[in-house]
């Protein structure tokens, strides 16, 4: 096992021009920023809040993740804000397969759905698994897909202050 605290850690995340750090050491951080500021021109913006449509919420003790914000976008795009809420992402009793006779649908519209869930699995993993099978359908979507789609997303629509919380030992 890597024992991290012995070793000075800086962990640096880059994303077209957004550039995060985080690290173990607080000089470690301020000796990397004098390096790039003789390089690029820098700004500051403090603690982070929002990173490629995730929500970030820190204090000294710990990080609280989500995607609510995502989530709404997703629930205007597909017009489903006045739906009701599923309670679970998938009806255990489904079993969708290419061919069942239902009728096809526009391939378009279901895979900006699905690539929207996927994004979204990024804090929400308990919608994984069934994305990960609806996923399969890109080029066979029909209308059982798509009612597995929506319920997905009504699923989501009742869970979207959940996330991932980073707690550190006080």
């Amino acid at each position: 096992m890597l024992n991290i605290g012995a070793m000075m850690v800086l962990i640096i995340s880059l994303y077209v021009d957004d550039l995060l750090l985080t690290r173990n050491n607080a000089w470690l951080v301020q000796e990397f920023k004098q390096e790039m500021v003789k390089v690029f021109e820098m700004t500051e913006l403090g603690l982070m809040s929002f990173f490629l449509g995730m929500e970030i919420k820190q204090d000294e003790y710990e990080v609280f993740i989500c995607q609510k914000k995502y989530a709404k976008e997703i629930l205007k795009k597909f017009k489903f804000g006045k739906c009701k809420e599923a309670n679970s992402p998938m009806n255990q009793k489904e079993k969708l397969c290419k061919e069942d006779g239902a009728d096809k649908i526009n391939e378009g519209y279901f895979r900006s759905l699905i690539g929207c869930l996927i994004y979204l699995t990024a804090t929400c993993l308990d919608i994984l698994n069934v994305v990960s099978i609806l996923s399969r359908f890109m080029h066979y979507t029909n209308e059982l897909h798509l009612k597995a789609a929506k319920r997905v997303i009504l699923y989501v629509k009742g869970t979207s202050d959940f996330g991932f919380k980073f707690t550190k030992n006080k």
